[in-house]
């Protein structure tokens, strides 16, 4: 265990946790957003390679469920710097004990809570506030003849989200469903 982080593999394998523990004193504090030994240790094989930052004003939206496919397929480690977020992981890997299975986590600005995300997966997220913002580090870069997604709707998947379902945006509310043919995402 790094004493700057506290680590907790999740139920879908490949899917971490980390709580950043923040150094603090009288004038605030001094958090360690990422450290390469300690997410090397949970499976990010790949360096970083792009680092996006995200703002969502209204409360209840839905952003997702993204992914790309090889060869850009990436690994997501992703932080709320404001507000709170319920964030969802979907496991797309064919052959895997918890295909199609999700995994949510509530993130914010007070739990220093980091979710680590493999290749394979789907994410998105909900607002659970109005203006929250998102710190995304990524391992490729976006590539949008790669990019995919599922409907944060889809009943295959049947995501419970904390809140009703709005401002989804144009793209993401053209996610086609889930085939019963659908078997994964070749990596």
């Amino acid at each position: 265990m790094n004493e700057r982080f506290h680590q907790h593999r999740l139920p879908l394998p490949g899917l971490a946790l980390v709580e950043r523990q923040p150094i603090a004193d009288r004038r605030g504090y001094l958090e360690r957003m990422f450290c390469a030994d300690t997410f090397a240790a949970l499976g990010v094989a790949k360096p970083i390679v792009q680092i996006n930052r995200t703002l969502t004003r209204a409360e209840g939206t839905v952003r997702g469920m993204h992914f790309q496919r090889a060869p850009h397929a990436e690994t997501k480690v992703i932080s709320c710097l404001r507000g709170a977020v319920f964030d969802v992981a979907v496991d797309l890997r064919p052959g895997s004990p918890t295909f199609l299975r999700w995994h949510g986590e509530t993130l914010s600005e007070d739990n220093h809570r980091t979710l680590m995300i493999p290749e394979g997966f789907a994410h998105g997220f909900q607002t659970l506030t109005a203006d929250c913002e998102l710190l995304y580090f990524h391992t490729a870069p976006h590539a949008p003849q790669s990019e995919g997604g599922v409907s944060p709707t889809d009943p295959r998947i049947a995501i419970a989200w904390p809140l009703p379902v709005r401002e989804l945006s144009e793209r993401d509310a053209k996610w086609a469903l889930l085939s019963a043919q659908f078997e994964g995402l070749a990596l």
